[in-house]
């Protein structure tokens, strides 16, 4: 049996991702049930030692993982490959390249991925050029804007169900009251919950419950769906093709195509289409989002506030939800939307466009959110799931809402205010 392959999963800082990876370095960013890191590890049999982030990612990927960040390995001639945290899918290719060839994505000429020795890693990231071939690969394989996750969904999700249901027990017969059509296709945890009147149908698709899930009576889900472990789905919901719900989320109403980091809720009716939904974001009750224009033409959005609008490539796109977002009840969301991190939307009108991050939005206007109640806010929501905001995270969250206002709010010894000087 082979070895593993030593990797390092490297963020080239490229792209305009926020809000998905605000408060997560990018390899940790879910497009499907699993996140990047998870299913490029699967994909290639690799040993991960070590990460690269952008400098204002240091402290809390530290914080994160065990792995040595930023820092290059020894010199030596054991070879590692280096793959791009932005690339979601496993690109076949990856696992072909010899020493010294160089995987490029042709229309962006970004780095895919390379194999080097740990010398001419150590020298790649301390800023020297060490001998590379390029190879340049056609088509999209990395994140660039903070939609490509739809572009990216479909086909994570299918990998993902393939290898999670491998190690997991296959049902056999159904659960007491619990109706199941196509069962070769549906993989429950013994630890999971499925209630009388459930329905799980996975003629189009695989279906997946992890351990701890709890499925309500009454709820529909059709495959190809995940169900994240700690995840309660409730009553009467409805969860379409191509969602994949991470760990320790309320999930109700009418779900379809939308992918949850996790620890969110949308626990009560309304539509949620074609979205992708960070943590700790709570959906309030008959929040309805747009994942189609009624022309049936692309969606159009602008990657940053207040930038160009861009095609996305999408027909079907709905909402992309920023950590720590909230919508009053009611809200009505257009197709396209981009939610900053952090942003409060009460106002009566329609959610539309890109929101600032720690926006504060009524019918009285538009505000930032005071960052002292924001981490009042936030560490309340964390806490009554059992998560203490550490010190790296508040630390993070007062750099984005400081980049935000151009206003000092805290101080550290060692802090990095250059966010301040480009406001300046």
């Amino acid at each position: 049996m082979p070895e593993p392959t030593k990797s390092i999963l490297f963020d080239d800082g490229k792209g305009l991702l926020s809000p998905l990876n605000d408060l997560r370095p990018t390899y940790a960013i879910r497009t499907g049930a699993m996140t990047i890191s998870e299913r490029l590890t699967l994909a290639f049999d690799l040993q991960p030692v070590g990460v690269v982030v952008p400098h204002n990612m240091v402290e809390l990927t530290s914080e994160l993982t065990n792995l040595p960040v930023n820092e290059p390995p020894e010199a030596s001639d054991e070879e590692i490959l280096l793959i791009n945290a932005r690339c979601a899918l496993p690109v076949r290719a990856i696992g072909e390249i010899t020493l010294g060839q160089v995987l490029i994505e042709e229309d962006t000429q970004d780095m895919i991925a390379v194999r080097l020795t740990q010398s001419g890693v150590r020298d790649l990231l301390t800023g020297n050029q060490p001998e590379m071939t390029p190879i340049v690969v056609p088509g999209k394989h990395l994140l660039a804007r903070p939609w490509d996750w739809r572009h990216f969904r479909d086909a994570s999700l299918e990998f993902d169900l393939q290898v999670i249901a491998q190690n997991m027990v296959k049902v056999e017969a159904e659960p007491i009251g619990v109706t199941l059509i196509g069962t070769e296709g549906i993989a429950i945890s013994r630890e999971a919950i499925v209630m009388p009147g459930v329905i799980l149908n996975a003629l189009a698709g695989p279906i997946v419950i992890e351990e701890n899930a709890t499925i309500r009576p009454g709820a529909i889900i059709t495959g190809p769906a995940y169900i994240g472990p700690g995840t309660t789905v409730l009553e009467q919901a409805n969860i379409k093709p191509n969602t994949a719900v991470g760990p320790v989320c309320k999930v109700a109403g009418e779900v379809g195509g939308s992918v949850f980091q996790g620890y969110a809720n949308k626990g009560h009716a309304g539509h949620l289409g074609d979205s992708w939904v960070g943590e700790w974001a709570n959906l309030g009750a008959d929040t309805t989002n747009s994942n189609l224009l009624n022309t049936y033409g692309e969606v159009a959005a602008r990657p940053i506030p207040g930038g160009s609008m861009e095609k996305t490539g999408e027909i079907f796109l709905g909402v992309t939800m920023g950590d720590h977002t909230k919508t009053a009840i009611g809200t009505r969301i257009m197709t396209g939307a981009i939610v900053g991190t952090g942003t409060m939307f009460a106002a009566s009108t329609a959610l539309s466009g890109t929101t600032e991050p720690f926006s504060w939005h009524t019918d009285a206007g538009v505000k930032h959110y005071r960052l002292g109640k924001f981490v009042e806010v936030s560490m309340t929501a964390m806490g009554r799931r059992g998560i203490k905001q550490s010190q790296a995270y508040s630390r993070r969250l007062t750099i984005l809402h400081e980049t935000v206002t151009g206003q000092e709010a805290f101080s550290w010894p060692g802090k990095d205010v250059s966010h301040l000087a480009s406001k300046e």
